[in-house]
């Protein structure tokens, strides 16, 4: 991946840089039989792509970014709520919703990344171009737990960054 260039997103790939964020999104993967699972940090005018595991050759990586009204994502901001779609043919809701035909996945979950201090940071979310088995109570258990790690890492790497410059001065 080349240098990214603009600060906001570098902080935010920074924010996601850890060894558990990247076995989490693994575990999503193995859990799922999805093959693309992603941290996104999420704003009211930015999607950035802030840790990735990508098995099915997507083609985004860390601190690339869509565009926000794309997204599904978007919409969990907004509500506060995961979505999970085992099969996006066969769902009234879906099958015509801009997102899944832009980017050509049949399953997708995400669910909220909310922080300590219950700001919105963005999502956990996978995606796959074949339906998966998702709704099941203790897959959608499972997901909601991994984004709650996933915020307390957050929260404590954004600690951390807030005590550096107060370290370095010392």
């Amino acid at each position: 991946m080349g240098e990214i260039q603009d600060d906001f997103a570098r902080e935010q790939v920074a924010l996601a840089d850890h060894d558990r964020i990247r076995a989490i999104l693994s575990e999503v993967c193995a859990l799922t039989g999805m093959g693309f699972a992603a941290v996104a940090r999420v704003t009211d005018r930015r999607w950035i792509a802030c840790q990735v595991v990508d098995r099915i050759e997507f083609g985004l990586k860390p601190g690339e970014e869509l565009d926000l009204k794309t997204t599904i994502c978007d919409e969990i901001r907004q509500s506060g709520q995961g979505v999970v779609i085992d099969h996006v043919a066969a769902d009234p809701a879906w099958r015509t919703h801009h997102t899944p035909v832009m980017y050509g996945f049949e399953s997708y979950a995400a669910m909220p990344i909310v922080l300590a201090d219950g700001s919105f940071f963005g999502t956990l979310c996978a995606i796959d171009p074949h339906e998966r088995t998702l709704s099941a109570s203790d897959v959608v258990g499972t997901l909601t737990g991994f984004a709650q790690e996933i915020a307390a890492i957050i929260t404590a790497q954004i600690a951390s960054m807030a005590r550096e410059p107060a370290d370095q001065a010392t």
